[in-house]
């Protein structure tokens, strides 16, 4: 009896955890809030909307040939770096061009306190002028239910969006792209669930081979062996979903295959 107890409240638990990712403002989902120096300077922290960069960018672009890390806080981020044309000004450098228009300079030489452009990106108290960019952006985007309501997915696949890939002058030349494996599945472990259809080729689209493997994942299939609990945790498939890519409540997404049976 106390078994079955603890089982549901872990249960009711996770749940909670799941649907709390959801709660926030579908132009807030992938926000992250970058304080580790903006604060000292007598500056708001910097607001970085992932989903403004993911309709021009792939993953792989920042978190590999420009070195973001994948963790929240863990890239020393400063003035110094990004006039030295590192991390944001990789782009941010008031030369580099995107769609024919000039990418503005990010921490330019003027005093921060008394530059109106610094605004751009410390801005954690202009949600206001965010929503309203977010909503003339979703209006063209195709729709789910789930996360900030736009289907990457299907926003790449059809065309409506082509993030790039490489950077010149930061990425270095890679070797043709490995034709990506078959899709596979991954059995669930819980009777009357179907199995997740892992797809390599849909995710390296974005993330190449090396956002995954081998950091996140060993290469060898079936190395890892992990339950939805760790990815809750942030986990494996957690480190994006849930954060940035769908949140992991949206089961149908994954788990498209043959059902265990008892």
């Amino acid at each position: 009896m106390n078994k079955i107890l603890l089982l549901l409240i872990f249960l009711l638990v996770s749940v909670d955890e799941a649907r709390a990712v959801s709660i926030a403002a579908p132009y807030e989902y992938g926000k992250v809030i970058i304080a580790n120096y903006s604060e000292r300077a007598g500056l708001a922290p910097v607001v970085f909307n992932h989903w403004v960069h993911r309709a021009r960018y792939t993953c792989r672009l920042c978190h590999v040939d420009i070195g973001f890390a994948m963790a929240k806080g863990a890239t020393a981020i400063t003035a110094a770096a990004n006039k030295k044309g590192l991390y944001c000004g990789a782009c941010h450098n008031g030369k580099r061009t995107y769609n024919g228009k000039m990418i503005f300079a990010s921490c330019s030489g003027a005093n921060p306190r008394k530059n109106a452009a610094c605004e751009r990106c410390h801005a954690l108290k202009k949600s206001n002028v965010q929503e309203r960019d977010f909503k003339s952006f979703l209006e063209k985007m195709p729709r789910t239910a789930s996360g900030n309501g736009i289907d990457w997915e299907a926003a790449e696949s059809s065309g409506r969006i082509k993030p790039i890939d490489v950077l010149e002058g930061v990425s270095i030349q890679r070797p043709r792209i490995i034709k990506a494996q078959k899709d596979f599945a991954i059995e669930s472990k819980s009777t009357g669930t179907a199995a997740v259809v892992f797809s390599h080729k849909k995710h390296a689209v974005w993330n190449g081979c090396e956002v995954c493997h081998p950091d996140i994942f060993p290469i060898k299939k079936g190395a890892a062996k992990y339950t939805m609990h760790e990815l809750e945790k942030g986990e494996y498939c957690g480190v994006c979903h849930n954060k940035v890519a769908f949140p992991i409540h949206d089961c149908k997404r994954c788990h498209t295959g043959v059902k265990t049976k008892k």
